[in-house]
């Protein structure tokens, strides 16, 4: 028999399909049964209007069998079969797509939903296959036919005998090498995992002989025996109404595919049609994965493809900030590359994934109004995401965060929302004021904290390494701008009180030059009237706080332009402390240079910064207890 050659430079092609445009070689099994997916297809759309395809839907159906003597892998389906012709066009031209074809040719095509475009899908079972053998016929005729190949060499065509109508496709499986154990694709569980995670939604049944074991009527032994099992599950859950969805049947979709042994904290369900047609299935965590927080982390949602998957995780359907929520997105009108294993960057995947990201936030702030107490359990999970979302790009997405981000206030130590604390400011407040810290219990030793309460003016409390650079970032809320109660700039005192300070500070001049000298690392010394029982405290200069130069300073590397807060030692004008200071600086300028060490290291423990020197401040303290 005469070997034919391809229509098409062959050998580069072929080799470039087989080497170059799949990434994993599993993924055959998915062509190959989407193939017989779509002749199925193909002889359902026929039996509408040909009264003699007198099959009803149940009928049809795809086939997976093994031999592992012969190292062959068969997929069989019932579906139209090809015809000489059709398998010279189809099979003998790498590229040409029957499916395409039939979609552009039959009256109405545009809602027929195939899912061959490409025509390449076939040859890739050469990534896994020496030789690949199809047996075919077409319903209606008493023909077979017989297509052989080894690979880029060419093909033969020959007449056959088969049974009945329909497509088998015999694979003759490679050897095993050391690097590739190619075994594992007559492997019948390998096969059923296959088959589950790319195909398990096809609509017609693919079933398989799988090998059961069962006890010995009245022994103790067991003995195997042969079922036949069908694999797919058929009808996907995002494609039934929610209204017919269990709750139950939700949870077990979402553990048995996720892996998570909890139930979603939400389900959240979406179609569109019109500019983009899509349907997601989307979960939300009551927990975040162990790895959340690492450079492990892969996010994505699952992409289906006419119930095809298509992609594990397809990063571009989700923003960063929205990278805890799993799920899928199932749409027919994406456009793919010719592997189908990656999206080409089209302007129908950025319209899905802006309605995925409207969905998402809609459903967020839902449950804050709705379900507050389950919100705030999920904000403790994914709240830092949110606000470094808020944070990233140059503060590009604050718009869409701003009204999802909780911090504990000191109004009662619960969350709180920006739009809930701007609700509720006290008369004549200007600012939104905040306080950052390593926990709530230390921002509430800070000494500005009881002058800002004694006010009536409520504080939000940051305790988080990203929550001070995301609200710089956003400047404000309404009509309100974020004011930190430890900078230097805070004005909440009197015009009187902040007259009378001034006029001190600018007779002190010299007093508080001598203090900002013994002390040696602040950038000034000035008395305040903002203090209510505490003689100290630190404040900084500028839009670096003490804070946010201990955040830098936790990245890694070493960075000597690392910038630093511009500290500023505040001393309480009204504390009998001004009064031994300035009578020190008549008297005893040694001793008031030690009490100024003390004062700092006093002001920088209230803070919460180390003390730079502390050998230094133990001997000023001891010395003097014993004077």
């Amino acid at each position: 028999m005469k070997k034919k050659q391809f229509k098409t430079e062959s050998k580069k092609l072929l080799d470039m399909m087989i080497n170059s445009i799949y990434t994993h070689k599993e993924i055959f099994l998915r062509e190959l049964i989407s193939n017989a997916s779509d002749a199925l297809d193909k002889l359902y759309f026929r039996s509408l209007t040909d009264t003699s395809v007198a099959l009803s839907r149940s009928d049809y159906k795809i086939n997976i069998s093994t031999d592992k003597s012969a190292r062959t892998l068969t997929i069989s389906d019932n579906g139209c079969g090809m015809s000489q012709e059709e398998l010279e066009n189809n099979l003998g031209t790498i590229a040409k797509s029957g499916s395409f074809e039939f979609k552009r040719d039959f009256e109405g095509g545009e809602d027929i939903d195939v899912i061959g475009q490409f025509g390449v899908g076939f040859y890739s079972a050469f990534m896994v296959a020496d030789k690949i053998t199809v047996k075919t016929r077409v319903f209606g005729e008493a023909n077979a036919h017989l297509w052989e190949s080894e690979g880029a060499d060419g093909y033969t065509v020959s007449e056959c005998e088969k049974e009945s109508f329909g497509t088998d496709i015999i694979l003759y499986i490679k050897e095993d090498t050391d690097e590739e154990k190619y075994s594992e694709f007559l492997d019948e569980h390998r096969l059923f995992a296959l088959v589950k995670k790319y195909s398990d939604y096809i609509r017609y049944p693919i079933k398989m002989a799988t090998t059961k074991s069962r006890k010995k009527e009245d022994s103790e032994e067991y003995e195997s025996y042969t079922e036949i099992e069908t694999l797919n599950s058929m009808v996907p859950l995002w494609k039934r109404s929610q209204s017919e969805v269990t709750p139950e049947e939700y949870r077990a979709f979402y553990t048995e595919k996720f892996y998570d042994y909890e139930a979603p904290a939400k389900v959240i369900t979406q179609k569109s049609e019109g500019t983009a047609t899509f349907t997601a299935l989307m979960f939300i965590p009551q927990h975040a994965p162990y790895n959340y927080y690492t450079k492990d982390f892969e996010k994505g949602l699952e992409l289906y493809s006419s119930g095809v998957m298509i992609m594990e995780r397809c990063s571009e359907l989700l923003p960063d900030y929205f990278s805890f929520v799993k799920g899928l997105v199932d749409s027919a009108d994406l456009s793919l590359n010719i592997s189908r294993e990656m999206l080409q960057h089209d302007r129908q995947l950025k319209i899905i994934a802006k309605a995925i990201e409207k969905k998402i936030k809609s459903e967020l702030e839902k449950m804050m109004s709705d379900e507050r107490e389950k919100y705030e359990k999920l904000f403790g999970s994914f709240g830092i995401q949110l606000k470094y979302g808020l944070y990233t790009d140059f503060g590009a997405h604050k718009d869409t965060l701003k009204d999802l981000l909780l911090f504990k206030t000191s109004k009662d130590e619960k969350y709180a929302s920006l739009k809930e604390y701007c609700d509720r400011v006290a008369e004549g407040q200007s600012a939104i004021y905040y306080a950052s810290g390593e926990s709530v219990q230390k921002i509430k030793l800070l000494p500005q904290l009881d002058a800002i309460k004694s006010r009536g003016y409520e504080v939000l409390y940051l305790t988080d390494d990203v929550d001070e650079f995301a609200l710089k970032m956003l400047g404000k809320y309404g009509e309100l701008e974020f004011k930190s109660i430890t900078a230097e700039s805070l004005d909440i005192a009197s015009d009187e009180e902040k007259k009378a300070t001034d006029e001190v500070n600018k007779a002190s001049g010299d007093i508080l030059e001598f203090i900002k000298e013994a002390i040696g690392t602040v950038s000034a010394v000035k008395f305040t009237s903002s203090l209510t029982k505490h003689p100290v405290c630190l404040s900084t200069e500028g839009e670096l706080s003490v804070e946010m130069e201990k955040v830098l300073k936790k990245m890694p590397g070493e960075n000597p332009d690392m910038p630093k807060a511009s500290v500023v030692l505040e001393i309480n004008l009204n504390h009998p402390i001004r009064e031994k200071l300035v009578n020190l600086y008549a008297t005893d300028r040694k001793t008031l240079e030690s009490y100024s060490k003390i004062l700092y290291a006093e002001a920088c423990l209230v803070s919460g910064i180390n003390v730079e020197n502390p050998t230094e401040f133990c001997e000023l303290i001891s010395d003097l207890m014993i004077k």
